[in-house]
């Protein structure tokens, strides 16, 4: 049987990438004491790998696929395939920053003022590209974790990732710019996106993870609403496309089933009895493909 070398990014990004390839379709169990988790499609191996070197190995053929961030694939410089952008992060959907910040009362203003500086990060070639850009001359040392604290007693300055700024916060440190926005990409070695059958699992993959993220902040809506009242209901009533409406057995009613956000949904549904809906059921969803 053909089989998938399929990479999942070990770490931060874990627990959000396996609950989305729930939502997608697919079962992973992880244990503690393995870095092969069980999946439940016979067509797929999974192995657990850190996000930072699933580029490396993607490119190598060690693995047909993998999830990793886009500013992985830049600072590794690896050769791959880039399928599809999924914007997830650790801890919702969206995209994450890599910034330069310093301590609060620092004097640096601008990444000028860092020349003849020591900037701490694990991303020194994206760092380094970065000051060349600038024409500023300063020290690169990597930094092998707990980056936020480094300032000002071991590094001036530190180029680190970020979703909401929460933890440069609580460490008392202030963004002077932003290097790079990044998302999550599956990405897949260009010698199996030449094998027919690879390249089918590794598309069809993309397709049910995107329809999984583009649920994510969605809901489904079914109503029933007289004839009559139709028109009214559907000016109170926003739609993905337009909304399905079928005849129900009494011709003088109709059914009406719809995509929503989720979070227009509290404000909606008194608009939608106002106008006459009745039976009106909120439902969650798995999957939306466009």
């Amino acid at each position: 049987m053909s089989r998938l070398k399929l990479g999942i990014p070990k770490g931060s990004l874990q627990e959000s990438t396996i609950e989305l390839f729930a939502k997608a379709g697919w079962r992973i169990s992880v244990s503690s004491r393995s870095y092969y988790p069980a999946i439940d499609d016979p067509e797929i191996e999974c192995m657990m790998v850190r996000a930072q070197e699933m580029a490396r190995y993607v490119e190598s053929g060690a693995l047909d696929a993998g999830l990793t961030g886009k500013d992985w694939i830049l600072e590794t410089g690896a050769d791959v395939e880039e399928i599809a952008e999924l914007v997830y992060s650790k801890t919702g959907l969206g995209r994450v920053r890599w910034v330069l910040a310093v301590a609060e009362d620092s004097p640096v203003k601008s990444v000028c003022d860092l020349e003849g500086k020591v900037i701490a990060t694990e991303a020194v070639k994206m760092t380094e590209r970065y000051l060349a850009k600038h024409a500023v001359n300063a020290r690169v040392e990597f930094s092998w974790g707990a980056t936020e604290v480094k300032v000002p007693q071991l590094a001036d300055a530190i180029v680190e990732v970020t979703e909401t700024g929460s933890s440069l916060r609580a460490n008392h440190l202030r963004v002077v710019d932003t290097l790079l926005e990044s998302a999550t990409w599956l990405i897949a070695n260009r010698a199996a996106c030449k094998e027919n059958w690879k390249h089918e699992k590794i598309q069809h993959m993309a397709m049910l993870l995107q329809g999984a993220i583009n649920a994510y902040s969605r809901v489904g809506l079914m109503l029933n609403v007289r004839r009559d009242d139709l028109e009214k209901v559907l000016a109170a009533l926003p739609s993905l496309r337009n909304p399905t409406i079928a005849q129900l057995s009494d011709s003088g009613w109709v059914a009406i089933n719809t995509i929503v956000e989720e979070t227009t949904v509290r404000h909606l549904i008194p608009r939608l009895k106002a106008a006459r809906a009745e039976g009106i059921v909120e439902y969650p969803l798995n999957k939306v493909v466009y």
